[in-house]
């Protein structure tokens, strides 16, 4: 079965947006007769499904926020019965419920596909071989990718998370050729293929990485890229919209985002659409979701997104590196910080490893910061004058990114805590009592 399909994915711009259009007057019309949820939405502004004859309309349309998820927990924004569904998947709840997802089997399809199309976007192919360490089960990313993979006729050895020492030894043995999982996670592997003197470039054959599940810089993939010769592919995506759905193609310059299967809008602090190209909020619409309605959802994400045609050929909207979250902003003092930027800037600094913790501390009502980061290894050194010039240099370098003092800890190389999956990264001890 192909994957690239040159007539739809090089539309024109015109054509794909009316296609858009179309496709969304079609979700709403379902989503109004058969969501009360929606349906009470879009009676609130005074809108039918059949005004939306524009874009402009359609932003008229009340936004969907991760407490009305929440809120209706576990099943009351489904909009089939369970005897037409085929799975569930649920996303963790660190605060309040969590998130439960139902899914059609055309809905799987659809999630397949999208995953398919940017798989062969960046070369894999049946030919190649897939070692999946996203964990399986309730969250997205194992089975997501799992499936798909299959679905194109690549063949996938489920490994899941941990046991690294297991991991190493089926990547040796095996003609494995792919990777998909953490960033985190396979820097991980990475540090421990080095101590155990195993040159992944010599000693195994993946040539791609598909990197997703938590945020992740530019730099990073840089240092992952050169460490382990592999060309490391972002992934995006959320169980709400399905799971893991958007990757990067081959040129590595965003991802691309299907504008069969999703509309994205990028807005301003006042609530305006972002210029193309323009860094703002990201509010996400599926197009074919059948099981769970998600329209207008302000999944929380800040990016931005263009328009311009990828040097790929394929004319569909991209998606840049996400920055930053609304909802995982820090007040330090009065001032926003991102853990995206503190990543940033380790990132810039060649004798810094990707390892770091954020902990936040008060004394007598003033909050302090200090970020713990680990020194490469190849860098490692008892000179005292050395590490004071490293530790100042960052600090500087945060100080000007940041407009706020962080101290500065430089760590031994893995001594760090290390997570199988999503790595936690903030430490927030801050009292006001």
């Amino acid at each position: 079965m192909a994957y690239w399909n040159k007539e739809l994915e090089t539309k024109p711009k015109e054509e794909l947006q009316k296609m858009q259009l179309g496709l969304l007057r079609n979700e709403l019309r379902t989503m109004y007769d058969s969501s009360k949820f929606i349906h009470d939405k879009m009676k609130s502004v005074g809108l039918l499904p059949e005004d939306i004859d524009s874009f402009e309309k359609f932003r008229k349309v009340p936004f969907m926020k991760k407490t009305d998820l929440r809120d209706n927990y576990p099943d009351n924004l489904f909009v089939k019965p369970y005897n037409e569904l085929v799975r569930l998947h649920v996303s963790s709840g660190t605060t309040g419920n969590p998130t439960v997802v139902g899914y059609t089997q055309n809905d799987l399809d659809n999630w397949a596909e999208s995953l398919d199309r940017g798989m062969v976007s960046f070369g894999m192919s049946k030919d190649d071989i897939l070692q999946n360490f996203h964990g399986y089960g309730l969250f997205t990313g194992g089975l997501g990718v799992h499936y798909a993979a299959e679905r194109m006729g690549v063949t996938v050895l489920p490994i899941s998370t941990g046991n690294t020492e297991r991991q190493i030894k089926m990547m040796q043995d095996l003609p494995i050729t792919a990777f998909a999982g953490t960033p985190s996670y396979m820097f991980h592997i990475a540090d421990v293929c080095d101590q155990k003197g195993i040159d992944i470039r010599r000693d195994t054959k993946v040539r791609y990485a598909i990197a997703g599940g938590e945020p992740w810089s530019e730099s990073m993939r840089q240092k992952l890229q050169d460490r382990t010769g592999m060309r490391v592919h972002n992934c995006y995506g959320a169980s709400e919209f399905y799971g893991p759905m958007f990757l990067e193609c081959e040129k590595q310059s965003g991802l691309h985002i299907w504008a069969d299967m999703a509309y994205v809008e990028v807005l301003d602090k006042n609530g305006e659409q972002c210029a193309d190209g323009e860094r703002g909020e990201m509010v996400v619409t599926m197009l074919k979701k059948e099981a769970f309605p998600l329209i207008r959802y302000k999944i929380g994400d800040i990016s931005a997104l263009t328009w311009e045609k990828c040097d790929c050929g394929r004319t569909h909207p991209r998606l840049m590196r996400i920055s930053g979250r609304t909802d995982d902003m820090l007040i330090v003092r009065g001032v926003n910080v991102f853990p995206s930027q503190i990543e940033g800037v380790i990132g810039e600094f060649g004798f810094l490893s990707p390892f770091y913790k954020i902990t936040l501390t008060n004394e007598n009502f003033m909050d302090s910061m200090s970020v713990d980061v680990e020194i490469a290894e190849d860098s490692l050194t008892d000179d005292t004058v050395s590490i004071d010039r490293m530790t100042r240099a960052v600090e500087g370098r945060l100080k000007d990114v940041l407009n706020i003092k962080a101290s500065v800890h430089l760590a031994l190389p893995g001594s760090l805590e290390r997570f199988e999956g999503k790595s936690r990264h903030v430490e927030d001890l801050r009292r006001y009592e």
